[in-house]
């Protein structure tokens, strides 16, 4: 085979090739013509990339971003990056299970303080609202509300006795009664913390899938099989070819 026959080949190899990849890797066709301009010289090389894109595609962000706002560390686990995204997932676990905890436990010592009122301050329930509640905590009966709120001429805050009665037995057992509506109160207070705590967790999984989304791209570009091809005269005026591959991945 002379040395046009073999010119010839090697660009109609290139061509095809440079073909098969033109969907994925646009830069290839430029990258042969480039390369043709060198095949007059006496030593010729030829070196291009085919894109790895058996197995990989591209990460959607925006995908990323929705599974991690559904449950935080499943966009790590889209963008193959769930050793760092395992964390967030039970951090929301642990989130969850202490506002289900949280909820449970303040509406049963809500329960209790209600109940508790009822047998010990002669309350009646139904139709009260959160501020009488605190009210019956810090007085001993509706008289005592009352008198004071006369005395400071505030008459509109004044209650109906017929509505609002109560009467505690002791101070003993208001004071019981005020330990189990703060308990309530405080647990209720802080559920706002774990649902700004699954709010806070959902955000940094949302950063950090994007973060993991984008290098997951950035990494694909660099991805793939290069060959080289190289045609030269040795010693003895004898052609000789080369190929030499290299696969990055």
């Amino acid at each position: 085979m002379n040395k046009i026959k073999l010119i010839h080949l090697l660009v109609l190899l290139f061509l095809t090739q440079s073909l098969i990849i033109s969907q994925t890797d646009y830069t290839s066709l430029q990258t042969l013509k480039n390369n043709i301009k060198e095949i007059e010289s006496e030593n010729i090389f030829i070196s291009t990339k085919i894109p790895d894109i058996t197995f990989q595609q591209k990460k959607k962000t925006g995908l990323a971003i929705l599974y991690s706002l559904l449950l935080p560390g499943m966009g790590e686990l889209y963008a193959e990056g769930y050793n760092s995204g395992v964390y967030f997932t039970i951090a929301d676990g642990v989130l969850w299970s202490s506002l289900i905890g949280m909820n449970i436990y303040g509406n049963w010592q809500e329960n209790r303080y209600k109940s508790f009122a009822t047998v010990n301050a002669g309350i009646n329930p139904n139709g009260k609202d959160k501020d009488f509640f605190a009210t019956i905590s810090a007085y001993s009966s509706i008289d005592d509300y009352n008198n004071e709120k006369a005395l400071e001429r505030d008459f509109k805050s004044m209650l109906d006795k017929e509505k609002y009665y109560w009467n505690w037995k002791s101070n003993e057992d208001r004071r019981t009664y005020r330990s189990m509506w703060s308990s309530s109160e405080q647990t209720f207070n802080n559920i706002r913390f774990a649902v700004g705590g699954l709010i806070l967790n959902r955000l940094i999984s949302i950063i950090n899938a994007v973060r993991l989304t984008s290098k997951y791209n950035s990494k694909l570009k660099e991805d793939g099989l290069t060959i080289n091809l190289f045609f030269r005269k040795n010693v003895l005026n004898e052609s000789e070819l080369t190929f030499n591959f290299q696969h990055k991945f």
